[in-house]
């Protein structure tokens, strides 16, 4: 069998390919969604108008409003996108993979691969995380939710699978802390690409849980 680094490297080539959306409705939606969240990015939710997103997007004010009523909804579909997009990716990619380290491996190469492709929605989401209110807000909490309760469980069992004993919300806040970020310094003409941060951020992570773990039961 394989190391964990070689089987996260055999899973990354397997999913790198995004998905095509299925329909004329669902490309040309993703379409306007990419060009939302460059304005967003660029300008900013709060100084971003419906006439910048109308320009950028190639679509009449008018049309953009009759398939949009706000920029808050265009935010939202933003936002649900890429969760969903995220979760997706991942469960897939989790299937059939027992191993509980390198279910955390795959889901750090999944993650960091997403948003170093969308680097603009990486910051819209991490700028403009708390515009959403009411209905638009709880749905798109509720997938940011399950993406967290999917870490937990997965730290959940290395833990059991290793008798270790260490916080797993600590663990799994920092392990996001680590990841969400990257848009912020990742510079491809120096850095390495996802597949390759990603196994020595799950280095660094793994071996930091696993040994401060053992430190503590040895105490």
């Amino acid at each position: 069998m394989g190391s964990p680094a070689t089987a996260t490297r055999i899973t990354a080539r397997r999913h790198r390919t995004p998905t095509v959306p299925a329909t004329r409705y669902d490309r040309r939606l993703a379409e306007i969604l990419a060009h939302a969240t460059d304005v967003f990015c660029k300008k900013g939710y709060e100084g971003a108008s419906m006439r910048d997103l109308s320009r950028e997007s190639g679509m009449s004010l008018a049309g953009l409003y009759y398939y949009f009523e706000s920029k808050e909804r265009l935010l939202y579909l933003i936002q649900k996108h890429t969760f969903s997009t995220i979760v997706q990716g991942l469960k897939a990619r989790l299937q059939n993979v027992n191993d509980p380290e390198e279910r955390i491996r795959i889901f750090i190469v999944n993650h960091l691969e997403y948003f170093l492709a969308n680097q603009a929605a990486m910051k819209v989401l991490s700028h403009e995380a708390e515009v959403l209110k009411n209905g638009f807000a709880a749905e798109v909490a509720a997938i940011k939710r399950e993406y967290y309760r999917i870490c937990v469980g997965l730290l959940d069992d290395l833990k059991r699978e290793r008798d270790l004993q260490f916080s797993t919300r600590i663990a799994v806040l920092s392990l996001f802390g680590m990841m969400n970020w990257i848009y912020t310094w990742h510079n491809p003409r120096v850095d390495a690409d996802a597949a390759s941060i990603a196994r020595e951020m799950g280095d660094v992570f793994l071996r930091g849980v696993t040994a401060g773990a053992k430190a503590r039961k040895e105490r």
